[in-house]
């Protein structure tokens, strides 16, 4: 299949792994942790011994719980900064925290990245910003604040279309529906998708279409049933999402007109599980 709107530069297919989260783990073996391969290893820990040399983490598990099991779609997201913990403590964090299916990267204007992984209890993201190793913290929300801050503040609400090159076929069209579309988009509108993988457009379209609107700050990888790639663009209000397989390969290559695509958000319903999950956690293990 032909590339899509979105054409990774060289390496660039390989998975976002923004934290070094199994190096941080109080088992640096053992790598990334699931749900489950978390809970395991906290099984092998004294939990007395944990909760006396860790005071300060289990009460921000605590309060991170309590977060998550009021927090809904529509609410602010609350964050709980990790600047305050020791290193066994971070340790600790790492370990209940595990990595998720959703991970992200948000280059910021002063030319340093945000880097964010979901955790393996939804809807509980951990965000590092890399000018500054100290800024560390975990969000409770759908998605975290600085993504739609950055979807927001650092793209431009409106493009102009130039003089369409030799051998365009129909990405004039194409484009004044999405500026139409982009435009006219609110908080509360549904989504608009374009299918590209359905719309006859030559490589002469495409190329024009990504050199219009150009590619935006935020870069977002969901592996759950499957690969799903979210990139905004330079406009605001337009993402390109792509599904793939697993050979790397797009089956499915969209431009969506809305907020941050919902394949990347966690739900009310993510929340209330995670809720249990965590509760669960520091019954078992920390009470």
């Amino acid at each position: 299949m032909r590339a899509g709107f979105w054409t990774a530069p060289e390496s660039a297919e390989q998975p976002i792994n923004v934290f070094p989260i199994g190096d941080e783990s109080l088992n640096a073996t053992s790598g990334s942790l699931t749900a489950a391969g978390a809970l395991a290893k906290l099984a092998t820990l004294d939990s007395a011994e944990l909760a006396r040399i860790c005071p300060t983490a289990i009460e921000l598990l605590s309060k991170v719980a309590a977060a998550i099991a009021s927090q809904k779609a529509d609410m602010p997201t609350q964050l709980f900064r990790l600047g305050n913990l020791n290193d066994l403590e971070r340790k600790l964090i790492a370990d209940v925290m595990g990595e998720g299916e959703v991970a992200a990267v948000v280059a910021l204007p002063d030319g340093s990245l945000a880097q964010i992984q979901e955790s393996v209890l939804a809807g509980i993201w951990r965000v590092r910003l890399e000018s500054d190793a100290n800024h560390e913290y975990l969000e409770v929300g759908p998605i975290p604040e600085i993504v739609k801050r950055a979807a927001a503040d650092l793209t431009a609400a409106d493009f102009e279309i130039g003089q369409t090159p030799e051998g365009a076929m129909n990405v004039l069209p194409v484009l004044a529906e999405i500026r139409e579309r982009a435009l006219a988009w609110r908080p509360g509108i549904r989504s608009q998708i374009i299918n590209f993988t359905l719309l006859p457009m030559s490589p002469v379209d495409m190329s024009f279409l990504q050199d219009t609107i150009k590619n935006g700050p935020i870069q977002l990888v969901s592996r759950g049933y499957g690969t799903c790639r979210v990139l905004s663009t330079g406009i605001r209000n337009v993402w390109s999402v792509q599904f793939l397989n697993a050979m790397d390969t797009i089956i499915l290559d969209t431009l969506e007109v809305g907020g941050v695509p919902t394949v990347a958000i966690a739900a009310d319903e993510d929340f209330e599980d995670s809720a249990e999950r965590l509760q669960e956690i520091i019954e078992a293990y920390f009470k």
